[in-house]
């Protein structure tokens, strides 16, 4: 397929009879499926094999998006079962989308302290089930925006009016991007052996 490099499947557009899944399976290209907590283990073992049915290394990547309380409870039986079967993924963890809320003034929005907490449960559980974290999705733009709350920026759900300038889902700022990217390289530098940046 030449119409992108990576192409993946969506939560709700993912099932398994359905002509997403079907259209995946014959393409070479690197493929990605978001899975929520509304995802099984032998669903998820039915999607790989459908996505990837030889199971060739690095070419599906599982985009985890649940909630830091939902991933701590769902997320190891999903990886226990890939782990059992065999299965070759990439597991990369998308912490904006399943943290969005609506304000009381009406602006659709994500908590910056949610987000970092999705991610933090992605990093433990990983090390708790001894598998790999393989990356990091995020919503963001290098621009000044008020879409999400918290973070360095403090941004407040009475700031997000000022430069609330999405057509579509709000976005971490680059203040806030850059603090989750240094937050990831801290413990990337804890899991590898590393001291501390001081």
């Amino acid at each position: 397929d030449c119409s992108a490099h990576m192409l993946w499947v969506g939560e709700r557009t993912r099932e398994l009879d359905g002509a997403h899944l079907e259209f995946c399976r014959g393409i070479g290209n690197p493929l990605g499926v978001k899975v929520s907590d509304k995802c099984t283990p032998e669903e998820l073992i039915r999607i790989i094999d459908t996505m990837n049915p030889n199971n060739t290394p690095g070419k599906l990547t599982i985009i985890v998006r649940m909630g830091a309380e939902k991933l701590r409870t769902n997320f190891p039986g999903l990886i226990r079962a890939v782990q059992r079967e065999g299965k070759s993924v990439v597991w990369i963890s998308d912490p904006v989308h399943g943290n969005t809320i609506k304000t009381d003034n009406g602006y659709k929005t994500r908590d910056f302290g949610a987000i970092r907490e999705e991610l933090r449960a992605f990093f433990d559980v990983h090390e708790e089930m001894g598998s790999h974290p393989g990356g990091v999705h995020l919503e963001m733009t290098g621009e000044d925006v008020t879409e999400c709350t918290g973070g360095v920026s403090n941004v407040t759900e009475e700031t997000l009016p000022d430069r609330y300038n999405t057509y579509c889902d709000p976005r971490l700022n680059g203040s806030q991007a850059l603090e989750i990217a240094f937050l990831i390289g801290e413990r990337m530098r804890r899991i590898s052996g590393l001291p501390p940046i001081e």
